[in-house]
């Protein structure tokens, strides 16, 4: 617990309106989207950097543990107060710094929300790619943390490669800059890499200084619909060969069809194998062209049905059926475990396979669908968490989801992070000592281990 002097400290710091220690707004800050929850002690909403140093000094005095925090957006528990203590919420901090339209960078504050960013800096011709599900809500801090990603990584990349400098606090308090607002920087260790996906285990970051692209020209969305998810993927490895590389390359498996055939309606067939929604972007000859290449692709690989947007709307209606799978997914059970493992391509079809039979082989409902351009599957296991045998069954079969990642050459996480919903899982992809040289970076950053404690390590 943190002390009501310690409290009395904190407020000094950022004044009173800005700490919060009533049962009812700590419980607003005690879950994320995993639905697991761990009530803090307090939580704090600083304004300034300075503010934040301050705190950070002071934690390390009084040894309470701090977890920083965006929007709660999270989806494997990093911005969870697991062992109590401070709260750092870092929304507060929220400003768009600097749109510099010659050397296309941009300057924000961690609280931006991601989506405003975007929608800034294409008034002016300018573009930011990197697209998480959440952007409409979740902040630049977190997406930074956490590394996220998006539909578009499949083109553009994610998170970290546009990440070009830093502003971060210490666990044990002063300020560092770190990188660079040069295209070239190689003085010195990279940093900036070292805190970008670091889920807030190694400093707070309060300054972000991220390239830009000019604004695509024109854009293009297709929707084709297969019988067999094996094809699906075999019509992905054929865009790729093509010398294709779509800005967004989706699928989702039949269950998952059926689920947003239910919550919608969109019209898609229930018996589908796999929908792949595609979509290529760039200079308007170019991009008519790569659509048509697409188009006879998926045709000569038996698609049943290719629908071709004409205009936004059109695009927008096509994306419905991908956006709403989340949401649909609920109707099958009240609780979900999703996970985003990642496998080379051309072994999708063979990592969803083996979903389903770990699903079946357990009594569970799996589905799957994701970012087949880059590899990235979205596994969910559908649960009632009132159902203890059904949770212990789930996570078996999650743990046999990740065995089988592993073995075709995937990973655990292409854009969720580790956390602690994945941390006991990290010796499945890393040897000892790759573990053993992190935790030597976190003891080196934060020898109190007051930062965001029990997170990504299974301690």
């Amino acid at each position: 617990m943190i002390s009501p002097t310690t409290l009395s400290k904190i407020e000094n710091i950022i004044g009173k309106k800005n700490l919060f220690t009533s049962q009812e707004d700590r419980i607003c800050y005690a879950y994320d989207a995993t639905n697991l929850f761990y009530l803090p002690d307090a939580v704090a909403i600083p304004g300034t950097a300075e503010e934040i140093d301050a705190i950070m000094q002071l934690a390390n005095q009084e040894k309470f543990p701090v977890t920083p925090r965006g929007a709660g957006t999270g989806m494997t528990g990093g911005a969870l107060a697991v062992n109590g203590g401070l709260v750092l919420v870092l929304t507060r901090l929220n400003r768009i710094l600097e749109i510099d339209t010659e050397n296309l960078i941009a300057v924000v504050e961690p609280g931006v929300i991601t989506g405003d960013l975007q929608k800034e800096v294409e008034k002016i011709g300018l573009f930011y790619p990197p697209d998480p599900s959440s952007l409409k809500f979740s902040t630049m801090g977190g997406n930074v943390a956490e590394c996220a990603g998006g539909a578009r990584a499949v083109k553009y990349g994610v998170t970290k490669d546009y990440i070009i400098g830093l502003e971060v606090i210490l666990p044990t308090s002063g300020i560092i800059s770190t990188g660079v607002r040069t295209r070239k920087g190689v003085v010195g260790y990279d940093l900036t890499k070292l805190f970008v996906g670091s889920e807030g285990t190694l400093g707070i970051i309060t300054r972000i200084i991220l390239k830009l692209l000019p604004l695509p020209e024109a854009r293009k969305t297709l929707l084709a619909i297969f019988d067999r998810l094996d094809t699906a993927m075999q019509t992905v490895s054929g865009i790729i060969s093509a010398r294709i590389i779509p800005a967004a390359l989706e699928f989702m498996d039949q269950t998952a069809i059926s689920c947003v055939e239910d919550y919608l309606p969109p019209g898609l067939p229930r018996e589908a194998g796999a929908l792949l929604l595609i979509e290529v972007d760039g200079r308007k000859e170019a991009v008519e062209s790569e659509a048509d290449t697409i188009y006879q692709l998926c045709k000569k690989m038996g698609a049943r049905n290719i629908q071709t947007a004409g205009d936004e709307s059109e695009a927008a209606l096509l994306w419905q059926a991908r956006r709403a799978v989340s949401p649909a997914l609920f109707k099958l059970r009240p609780h979900k475990i999703s996970e985003d493992i990642v496998v080379p391509r051309n072994r999708i079809a063979e990592m969803v396979s083996q979903a389903k039979t770990i699903g079946t082989e357990n009594d569970l409902i799996v589905l799957c669908f994701g970012h087949a351009g880059d590899g990235n599957i979205h596994i969910n296991i559908m649960i009632d968490r009132e159902d203890r045998a059904e949770v212990n069954r789930a996570q078996r079969a999650k743990e046999q989801i990740f065995r089988a990642a592993v073995e075709l050459g995937g990973t655990l996480s292409g854009e969720h992070g580790i956390g602690i919903t994945k941390s006991p899982f990290l010796g499945l992809e890393l040897n000892p000592l790759a573990v053993e040289t992190m935790k030597k970076i976190k003891a080196a950053l934060d020898p109190n281990n007051i930062l965001n404690p029990g997170k990504v390590f299974p301690y």
